[in-house]
């Protein structure tokens, strides 16, 4: 670190945030990092409201284009999932500036829309990993605290167990990385470990999502698939018997893609961060 403040801004492209995460946040990172030159911003933004989104469309466009070019920040840290970063891509990508790539991108879940975006446009420094409204989980600060020890330090203790430089990874949520598909924002995951975990789904569309996923001919180039946590399953009527785990090495099977086990993520206090493409130096 160099003797001035670290800064992260924080933006909500999809939900909104309640005022109690900041304030729990800044607490948090007071008591792990108060000794060091760090500085958290929450943008208004993540506080607004407009029916299912922290504000309309332009608005959140325009604050993750505002604190992504801003210079002064470090890093862009996204305030929590939800919906909503699907419909600011279009629209935000052209006006990204050089600072923008420079930046340290941390998010998951709702957030993989524009993650992937970023991917595919070459960004740099992305990451699938815990965001400020994780602190409300049970357990919550640990996964906050994991987030910020990589966002400042870039701490390698806070990865995916089997992330390493000697291969290129990325994660997603099941559900967005099957929507980005035949996108222009799917992004090039050749050789890549592709960690995919999900939330509050019926079975049957995370078996309709692994389908299309590994059907796309660009996910067939990946070096092989491990599945994360798959929480909060919604009840079938009938039961779909099958686990998730079946599921996954059922469309890996048929595909030609190499199962690769378990993955440490997924919507909980023990959600590892995964680096998009090769590990990089700190």
């Amino acid at each position: 670190m160099t003797d001035r403040s670290f800064k992260i801004g924080v933006v909500a492209p999809g939900s909104r945030m309640e005022q109690e995460i900041a304030e729990k946040v800044m607490r948090l990172a007071a008591s792990l990092h108060g000794d060091r030159a760090l500085e958290i911003h929450f943008h208004p933004q993540c506080f607004l409201s407009s029916g299912h989104f922290a504000g309309e469309d332009t608005i959140r466009c325009d604050a993750f284009v505002e604190v992504a070019n801003d210079p002064r920040f470090d890093a862009v840290w996204f305030a929590r999932g939800g919906y909503g970063s699907a419909r600011i891509i279009e629209r935000a990508l052209p006006k990204l500036t050089g600072k923008a790539r420079e930046k340290t991108y941390l998010g998951y879940s709702d957030l993989g829309s524009i993650l992937g975006a970023l991917y595919a446009e070459n960004f740099p420094k992305l990451a699938h990993g815990p965001m400020p409204a994780d602190i409300l989980r049970e357990d919550g600060e640990r996964a906050v605290a994991r987030a910020l020890a990589y966002l400042i330090d870039g701490d390698h203790t806070t990865l995916e167990a089997t992330i390493s430089n000697k291969t290129k990874s990325a994660a997603f949520n099941i559900t967005i990385l099957s929507h980005l598909i035949g996108t222009p924002y799917q992004p090039d995951l050749t050789d890549h470990v592709l960690m995919l975990e999900d939330v509050s789904e019926h079975m049957y569309r995370i078996d309709r999502s692994l389908f299309h996923i590994t059907s796309a001919p660009g996910i067939r180039k990946v070096a092989g698939i491990m599945l994360g946590r798959c929480s909060d399953i919604l009840e079938n009527e009938p039961d779909f018997v099958q686990t998730e785990e079946q599921i996954a090495k059922h469309w890996c099977e048929a595909s030609g893609i190499p199962y690769l086990g378990r993955a440490d993520i997924g919507h909980d206090a023990d959600n590892k961060i995964v680096p998009f493409g090769r590990l990089l130096s700190v």
